[in-house]
């Protein structure tokens, strides 16, 4: 096949299959012939590496084979095949003891591999491991007894293949009703592709089958936890561990939920607990390493990052979140080391743009601006190729909030919703200064500063139903068919689930950036909470954006395009929020903050009808949990270098410029707002 101009996904996807085909047919020649060919085109494609292997094999060319097997565990060292077909190959030269080891690595990647059992079993026997021998029949037989369609999807899921494993598993599940193991295999799809609202439903389904299922229940517990429903997490967790204390996996889990819980130094005690002096430390003080930081313990978490890098060479989330410090400065052997990283073809393809991320920031410090934005690129677009943003439907979505939430709709549900006036709400875009304005309100003794809370968002999602529609959607046209009650409901749902994050002090601060989307529900049912619009100059906050690695979320900032969109029309929905709920929100540029810090701490105390405290303008100096990527910065005192660090790069951000167009001239419009709370419906404390 000429690839010169049908170089395409597609046309490598049907070459692929047409090998497949002829391995099936028995032509293994020319599956060997074609599966070169195509090498020469994508010398590191997993599956043809294999059929070539496969190929090789049955023409009796088994050295050749494993150099092949050898070439794609270099390139994909978790693939079970491959560790399958090795033990095949050494079958045929009548060595037992590596294809035992083969297959057994083979099985404790994917156990739902009969062929590999089947041999474990006879290779057992052969050398008299009796009891080895009956451990593997029984794995064949329980395999026997699952339906052919899930163990199939059980061995792709294993191997990463979900888009062909999902249609499978749906099929069958559409076809045989409730199956347990089928609706387990579903809601772990659903994991592995972070869709977590599908799968706890799944999995309580399962549990509702099966209310033993530890696996299942285990896996339902992980999943609250990634849905931040940590009070909830932690009963299925006490309920587990009364059953298994010493599980690691299960200790992992309490101590990432206790973080959830904003329990640091428990967390912290529970991870050390778990260190085994073994390379697989090393997420382990990557975990420590975030909780110190969290609690501003930055010497002490540096420590522990540089500890997960020692243990596994190649970690770059290791190495990103040094530079996700903000402050930290690596060394020439650290940079060293992120080079060979980066040039190993073995580092996958995580590892490899968190390390793009952490050398683009060490190449900004030292100035080396170009090689810097050249590793900010690759790092973007490695890590959009596997997010599933579509900014149509943030655009779209935006439309409908317009049509629906016009200030005749606000006006016919005044008084509606929970009257307690305690949420400060900061929204806007990350890396506009929200950190630094939560931590200054949060020095205040009547506030309590929180973190980013996903309450709105789950609210959201509850709105929107099961498989949303994204070209009409069921949110937000739901607000216009909803009552007081509703609403009422609503806003005291949202005052009682975030009670966990609070000690007490009359106001908290709500400082998710993404909940501009919803002022509309935010309004409607909480319309005494103050609302915070901090904003930061569009080249600024862009680029800000384009050189963070979020850990989850924010997919729309990892391409010039997707976050100028995405700023566009951040700008037109807070501009239609400014003229249908006049006086409701307040405006803080960044820009004004760092140029008259008094004046914008009195500014927002006045807003938030607040007494003024000089503790607030020493914000730097409160000690509190941050959990954003300006932790460290604003545990500094206030510094104007940061606010044109972007014009190192200007030479090389047209791009940029002409996707934000005008934006760059009228951000600064404040269409319809005041600053007046005369709109509220009851006084404020």
């Amino acid at each position: 096949m000429d690839f010169t101009h049908a170089n395409t996904a597609a046309a490598i996807a049907f070459e692929v299959s047409r090998i497949r085909a002829l391995l099936r047919q028995q032509k293994f020649s020319e599956a060997l012939a074609a599966g070169e060919a195509l090498l020469a085109e994508a010398p590191a494609h997993r599956d043809v590496l294999l059929f070539r292997a496969i190929a090789q094999r049955y023409l009796a060319r088994i050295p050749e084979g494993l150099q092949t097997l050898a070439l794609l565990e270099r390139h994909h060292p978790r693939f079970s095949r491959l560790y399958e077909e090795r033990g095949r190959c050494f079958v045929e030269l009548r060595q037992a003891p590596p294809a035992i080891e083969a297959f057994q690595t083979a099985v404790n990647i994917n156990h739902a591999l009969p062929g590999s059992w089947g041999m474990l079993e006879g290779l057992y026997r052969m050398t008299g491991q009796a009891d080895n021998a009956a451990i593997a029949a029984s794995h064949v037989a329980t395999l026997r007894n699952v339906p052919q369609e899930v163990v199939t999807a059980t061995g792709l899921v294993a191997d990463g293949d979900l888009d062909v494993a999902e249609p499978l598993v749906r099929a069958y599940l559409l076809k045989a009703g409730d199956h347990i193991e089928a609706m387990r295999l579903l809601a772990r799809i659903g994991i592995a592709r972070k869709v977590f609202n599908d799968a706890e439903l799944l999995l309580a389904a399962v549990l509702e089958l099966a209310p033993d299922y530890r696996a299942a229940r285990q896996e339902y517990a992980g999943v609250l936890v990634e849905l931040y429903r940590h009070q909830e997490a932690r009963r299925e967790l006490d309920r587990l561990l009364k059953g298994d204390s010493e599980s690691r996996q299960l200790r992992m889990l309490y101590a990432a939920n206790s973080v959830g819980l904003g329990e640091h130094q428990r967390a912290i005690a529970l991870y050390r607990t778990l260190l085994l002096g073994k390379p697989e430390d090393a997420e382990v003080h990557l975990s420590i390493g975030h909780a110190l930081k969290t609690l501003g313990q930055r010497e002490e978490a540096i420590d522990s990052y540089r500890r997960a890098a020692e243990c596994r060479p190649n970690f770059g989330d290791a190495y990103w979140s040094l530079a996700n410090l903000k402050t930290y400065r690596f060394t020439n052997e650290e940079l060293t080391r992120m080079r060979a990283a980066l040039a190993e073809p073995t580092t996958g393809a995580v590892d490899r743009y968190h390390l793009c991320f952490a050398l683009a920031k060490a190449l900004e410090d030292q100035g080396e601006f170009a090689e810097s934005l050249h590793c900010y690129e690759l790092g973007n677009s490695l890590k959009r190729v596997e997010t599933r943003y579509r900014a149509e439907i943030i655009e779209n979505n935006t439309r409908q909030q317009i049509a629906v939430c016009s200030g005749e709709f606000f006006a016919g549900r005044r008084g509606w919703g929970a009257p307690s006036p305690d949420p400060i709400f900061i929204v806007g875009l990350p890396r506009s200064g929200s950190t630094l304005l939560e931590q200054i309100l949060a020095s205040h003794s009547k506030v309590e500063g929180t973190q980013e809370l996903p309450n709105v968002q789950q609210l959201v999602s509850i709105l929107r139903g099961r498989d949303p529609d994204p070209s009409d959607p069921r949110y937000p046209r739901i607000l216009a068919r909803m009552n007081a009650g509703d609403f009422m409901e609503l806003g005291e749902k949202y005052l009682a689930d975030t009670r966990i994050y609070r000690s007490g002090k009359p106001f908290f601060i709500d400082k998710m950036p993404n909940n501009f989307r919803h002022l509309g529900l935010i309004h409607l049912m909480l319309p005494n909470a103050r609302i915070i619009d901090a904003r930061r100059e569009p080249m600024a906050c862009c680029f800000s954006n384009l050189k963070q690695l979020f850990a989850n979320g924010q997919e729309f900032t990892y391409s010039i395009d997707d976050i100028a969109r995405y700023y566009r029309t951040y700008l037109e929905l807070m501009r239609h929020w400014d003229r249908a709920l006049p006086g409701s929100v307040l405006r803080v540029h960044h820009e004004d903050v760092v140029d008259d810090l008094e004046g914008s701490v009195r500014r927002m105390l006045d807003f938030c009808e607040l007494d003024f405290e000089p503790q607030c303008l020493l914000f730097h100096e409160t000690k509190r949990s941050v959990r954003t990527a300006s932790s460290e910065q604003v545990r500094q005192a206030i510094y104007r270098e940061g606010l044109d660090q972007w014009r190192n790069f200007g030479p090389w951000l047209e791009p940029l410029k002409n996707a934000l167009g005008d934006a760059l001239e009228h951000y600064r419009d404040a269409e319809g707002a005041h600053e007046t709370r005369s709109q509220r419906s009851v006084p404020l404390r």
